[in-house]
């Protein structure tokens, strides 16, 4: 797997920098009588303002971008040596900036000390060529700064091997001309370089390895499908936690499940998926598992890679979307999350939106998203878990929560204690040597007792008759809790 070198020849910190480049095309002026219907469905709509103006807008979405990129960089474990932008108003196909931009670029690379240069941008292999053999160091574009981020945080042998075919999959046409990258990478496939003799047998060797890590990886997905075909002979539903990265899923998994999985701030902390067992409010158990983020552009070769990990997303029975709610660009973070689930066909699914982080907001906008009946949680503060798992038990259909009545000898210990630990205890009394008790718990769990059951007769799902989706808030007595 290769993995980019942290620091420079001298062993100092790698300092990085920063390319972003915004393409900004005004449209063609419109006509007066456009102008004018334009402004009238604005104003019909609630929504006209005088300066509102689609390129006006574009400097927040540039600087949300860029604060952005530079997360993905400390994520990276680089040092920021400076930042240059650019607008134009399409891209230069030879060197993606300009040949002006290209010498600026050279000199501030100089001057700062940079020894490696990240474009927030996709480079082509042309492009990429051209910018190594006129500028005074590396440079790398965005899908390899995200594949280098991955490659640092994955930990088990299957997230190892699917960060491995990403880079593979993206290095492979890259290859012609790669020079000083195939130089200086330092450790994994195609660093010999800078002969370009040798193009033919690193593009062989390079497709040796991507055949032999995708059937190493077609092996763990079967190891997987076995795990999961385990579990589905116990029908325990699934439901997935996705979102954008950054939005707080490890913090919330472990607020929900208490499994102390990694928790931080950088992007990307979590690629390999997490499974813990969690029991709802109508002692239903579920699997919940932590995904991968997703993030603005994702290379397509790692949404292709970690197909097997993201088979927990495609299992699932429900998707728990997780959104920062403190984010100032929560909307175009749903809608790239969107998108990633459009490519993985899971569009379908029932989804619930989370708001997460509600602790980072003000009391006015809090109030304001409680009100709006959004689900509001804080990962961190463990606020709003119990209204979570509420809304997740009501929108589960499999397995689903019926209420009956049993009556049971009370020398069966096993069976009680069992209806005790897995159901809502609704009703219970004494006769004689035995007990009868009305319950509401999971179909699967008293489905075993069926010997026991006073009158089939007398069964209800619930939800129907006008019942509530959600437990009632009658407790079981203290001994069936």
């Amino acid at each position: 797997m290769v993995e980019l070198q942290r620091t420079g020849t001298d062993g100092a910190e790698e300092r990085a920098l920063l390319v972003a480049v915004e393409f900004a095309t005004r449209r063609s002026p419109l006509r007066p009588s456009a102008i004018l219907a334009r402004d009238a469905a604005r104003i019909a709509a609630g929504s006209f303002q005088e300066d509102d103006d689609p390129v006006a807008s574009m400097p927040m979405d540039h600087e949300s971008s860029l604060g952005e990129f530079r997360e993905l960089v400390l994520s990276a474990g680089a040092t920021i040596a400076g930042e240059i932008t650019q607008r134009r108003p399409k891209a230069d196909p030879a060197t993606l900036i300009g040949s002006g931009k290209v010498e600026e670029l050279s000199g501030v690379a100089a001057s700062t000390d940079a020894n490696v240069i990240l474009f927030d941008h996709d480079l082509t292999p042309t492009q990429l060529r051209n910018l190594e053999e006129r500028l005074p160091c590396r440079v790398l574009d965005r899908t390899q700064l995200i594949l280098d981020i991955f490659a640092r945080h994955a930990r088990t042998r299957e997230g190892q091997l699917q960060v491995e075919l990403a880079q593979l999959e993206y290095m492979l046409p890259r290859l012609a001309g790669r020079g000083k990258s195939m130089s200086q990478l330092g450790g994994g496939i195609g660093t010999r370089g800078p002969g370009e003799t040798q193009l033919e047998t690193d593009r062989r060797r390079i497709q040796r390895r991507i055949v032999q890590v995708k059937d190493d990886l077609e092996g763990v997905r079967r190891v997987r499908g076995q795990q999961r075909q385990r579990r589905e002979a116990v029908p325990v539903p699934a439901v997935a936690l996705v979102g954008y990265t950054n939005a707080g899923k490890s913090t919330l998994f472990n607020a929900l499940t208490r499994a102390g999985v990694l928790e931080s701030a950088r992007m990307f902390a979590t690629l390999d998926p997490k499974l813990k067992a969690i029991q709802l409010p109508s002692r239903r158990k579920v699997l919940l598992s932590d995904t991968v983020g997703f993030i603005r552009n994702l290379p397509h070769t790692l949404v292709t890679s970690f197909r097997a990990t993201l088979e927990e997303v495609q299992k699932a029975e429900v998707l728990l979307h997780v959104r920062d709610a403190s984010s100032p660009v929560r909307d175009e973070q749903k809608a790239e999350v969107e998108k990633v689930l459009g490519e993985l066909e899971v569009l379908h699914k029932p989804r619930l939106e989370v708001m997460n982080k509600i602790d980072l907001l003000s009391d006015e906008d809090r109030a304001e998203l409680i009100t709006s009946g959004a689900i509001t949680t804080s990962g961190r503060l463990g606020l709003g878990i119990d209204d979570l798992l509420a809304r997740v038990d009501a929108e589960l259909t499999a397995d689903p929560v019926i209420e009956q009545t049993f009556t049971i000898p009370q020398a069966k210990g096993d069976v009680l204690a069992a209806l005790g630990a897995g159901a809502v205890l609704r009703d219970r009394e004494f006769i004689g040597n035995t007990v009868r008790m009305t319950v509401a718990g999971p179909a699967s769990l008293l489905g075993r007792y069926r010997e026991y059951r006073v009158d089939a007769s007398t069964d209800r799902t619930k939800g129907s008759g006008g019942d509530s989706q959600s437990p009632g808030p009658l407790d079981p007595e203290p001994g069936h809790r």
